[in-house]
C-alpha cells in the first residue's frame, strides 16, 4: 500500500514514520532558561550526523496552540544544550520529564534527578545519565510552521568511568550502558541488549565470494 503524505492528515504521516523508523535513540536534552531554570525533555527524532566536526541533530516539534517547548526556546536563545542518553534504569524518570511542566519548573526536580555542571556549556548534565554530550548550536533549520531541526556541534563528552574500557582508544562498554530506544505507538520502548554482528565486506571479498559461488554451480 502506498501513502501520499501531501494528501493525508499530518498526524497519519507521523504515525507511519514513528511506527516504521524504529528503534530511535533518545536525546534527553537539558537546557537553561534566561531565568536560570534547568529544563529537561526527551526527544526521539535524534541521531549522530557526523564526526568532523562531531555533530548531532534533533527534530523538535511545536504544539499548534502553545508553540515550541521550553527546550527549543532555550536552545535558540542560549545556543547551548546537553544531550544525555537514557538507560533502562532511568526510563521512569525520563518519562516524568516528558510532562507539560510550567516553564518556571525544572523537570529535573520533579523526577528527582541531579544536575551536574558542564565543562564547556552553561546547561548541566543529568548526573545519573551514563553518557552526556555538551553541545553548541550550529544551525536551527525551520522545516515547517510547527517544527525545526536543531543541529549541534558536540564540544565535550562525559562517559561514566565504569563504562570506559580504554580511554586512549575510545572503547566503551556499550552493552553495559543498557540504553533504551523509542519504538512504535504511545509509550513503547526497546532494550538494546539483543544484538548481532555482521562484518562489512570489501568489494574484493565480495567478488571472491561470487567467483567461488560460480565455481560450485
Amino acid at each position: 500500500m502506498r501513502f501520499t503524505l501531501d494528501e493525508l492528515d499530518p498526524q497519519i504521516g507521523y504515525k507511519l514514520m514513528t511506527a516504521t523508523v524504529t528503534p530511535r535513540p533518545i536525546a534527553w536534552v537539558t537546557s537553561l532558561s534566561a531565568a536560570g531554570v534547568v529544563n529537561a525533555a526527551p526527544y526521539s527524532f535524534f541521531n549522530v550526523m557526523g564526526h568532523k566536526p562531531p555533530t548531532v541533530a534533533i527534530g523538535v516539534m511545536a504544539d499548534d496552540k502553545r508553540g515550541f517547548k521550553d527546550t527549543s526556546r532555550n536552545i535558540v536563545a542560549g545556543g547551548e544544550f546537553v544531550v544525555n542518553l537514557v538507560p533502562e534504569r532511568l526510563a521512569g524518570r525520563m518519562n516524568i520529564t516528558s510532562m507539560d511542566a510550567p516553564s518556571d519548573v525544572s523537570e529535573l526536580d520533579c523526577a528527582g534527578l541531579t544536575p551536574l555542571a558542564s565543562a564547556r556549556v552553561a546547561p548541566p548534565h543529568i548526573a545519573e545519565a551514563p553518557v552526556s554530550f555538551e553541545c553548541v548550536s550550529h544551525t536551527v533549520l525551520v522545516t515547517g510552521p510547527h517544527q525545526a531541526l536543531v543541529v549541534g556541534r558536540v564540544v565535550e563528552i562525559r562517559v561514566a568511568d565504569e563504562f570506559v574500557l580504554d580511554a586512549n582508544r575510545g572503547h566503551i562498554d556499550t552493552p553495559a550502558l543498557g540504553l533504551i530506544a523509542r519504538m512504535h505507538g504511545r509509550g513503547w520502548y526497546a532494550r538494546s541488549q539483543d544484538t548481532f554482528q555482521i562484518d562489512r565486506p570489501t568489494y574484493a571479498e565480495w567478488q571472491a565470494a561470487q567467483t567461488k559461488l560460480g565455481e560450485k554451480v
